[in-house]
């Protein structure tokens, strides 16, 4: 049976198997080393492991075909993978960003690459119009997150390539919410695909990790020039990590946005809750639309709380749910974008997006739905209006 025709959750279940030619191990090993003996006349294939390590081909070679890709490069974390994406730009180059994007992409941008005269506009991108306004003759790239971080915002994908295509730039798409099993970008028409690989895809809150899935062999070679310059790249444990990790991603995910659907229903009914942000809700105002490009609402849900001051008190009372700033692993985690995640951006932005205290960013583990929603409901019960 050929590769092209397996599902993706196949695919993902044997990343990396039948990578040992010498011994024939089923799980691909970790070549930990850093250089490699070759003859005198020339170079073998691998000569230096910052450029190359036969761990790290075979999970790129893995996500590239998980992806649809021609091909993937390894960073050591999801912001490594962005700074080599941002590195293809040029002082005067201009990017569209989602406005409610990941705080430390802005902050990347704010604090780094402002600086070398990369200029950018922030806009509502689930809105193609504000999009194709914000395009200007020296736009290079488009930057996305469908759903977005933290307000679970969709964009429209075919719509999003259809406006950077005629315009001559680059799509990219930080699809870390959505993983390949329930959003493909790159079949939309994207470019590129960045992943916190940290997240979902090595699923364990034990691995610091990025990935950028390029459309084309020559994006890709572009790429891979600029992570073997810069070094940002992923050890070959950690590959094997994530290689792990990626074979039970199927399974995690189903049973994390099952819980999340449940969670979700829960939260929308629970009277010291305001408002609920999540894709898998008909309420939702991207519904439809991610309906038709993903496979799957994920297991991320934000909600706002009606007593939005009392967050940290909240926060205190869970005991299942741990708060902490990461999401996609195994245990549930509880972030405050208001103070965490989002605190890069100034407070004036965070307050207009509507990312302000009593906004929580839920990410929905492995445990029991029921002890889940168990402890949501007694912590907030603590804070409950009236």
């Amino acid at each position: 049976m050929r590769d092209k025709q397996l599902h993706p959750e196949s695919l993902a279940a044997h990343i990396g198997v039948g990578q040992d030619p010498a011994y024939g191990s089923v799980s691909t090993p970790i070549y930990q080393t850093v250089t490699y003996q070759h003859p005198g006349s020339e170079l073998g294939r691998y000569d230096y492991s910052r450029t190359e390590n036969p761990t790290r081909t075979a999970l790129a070679e893995g996500l590239a075909q998980l992806e649809g890709g021609a091909s993937a490069s390894l960073f050591s974390s999801g912001m490594a993978a962005i700074v080599a994406l941002f590195h293809l730009l040029s002082h005067g180059d201009h990017v569209v960003l989602t406005e409610d994007l990941y705080g430390g992409t802005y902050r990347l941008w704010a604090d780094i690459f402002q600086k070398f005269g990369i200029k950018a506009t922030f806009v509502n991108t689930s809105d193609p119009d504000q999009v194709a306004s914000a395009i200007r003759k020296e736009t290079r790239m488009v930057f996305i997150e469908t759903p977005s971080n933290p307000h679970l915002a969709v964009t429209d994908l075919a719509a999003m390539a259809a406006i950077t295509h005629d315009q001559d730039c680059w799509l990219v798409v930080d699809n870390t919410f959505m993983t390949p099993l329930r959003q493909r970008p790159l079949q939309h028409g994207a470019d590129f695909t960045v992943y916190s690989g940290t997240k979902y895809l090595a699923g364990h809150n034990d691995v610091l990790a990025g990935a950028l899935v390029c459309r084309s062999q020559a994006l890709g070679r572009q790429i891979a020039d600029i992570a073997n310059t810069t070094g940002g790249v992923l050890a070959p444990f950690d590959c094997w990590l994530m290689m792990r990790g990626l074979k039970t991603l199927a399974v995690r995910l189903d049973r994390q946005e099952a819980n999340a659907r449940q969670i979700a229903e829960f939260l929308a009914r629970h009277p010291a809750v305001d408002h609920v942000y999540y894709p898998g809700l008909t309420s939702h105002r991207g519904f439809s639309i991610h309906q038709e490009q993903a496979q799957g609402p994920g297991a991320m849900v934000s909600f706002q709380l009606w007593e939005g001051n009392r967050y940290a008190e909240f926060m205190d009372a869970l005991s299942l749910v741990l708060p902490a700033v990461s999401l996609g692993g195994t245990e549930s985690l509880i972030a405050h974008p208001f103070t965490e995640t989002h605190r890069e951006l100034p407070e004036e932005l965070r307050r207009r997006l509507g990312i302000g205290p009593g906004l929580m960013r839920l990410s929905v583990g492995l445990e029991h739905a029921p002890d889940l929603i168990e402890d949501l409901d007694q912590a907030l019960k603590t804070i409950r209006k009236g």
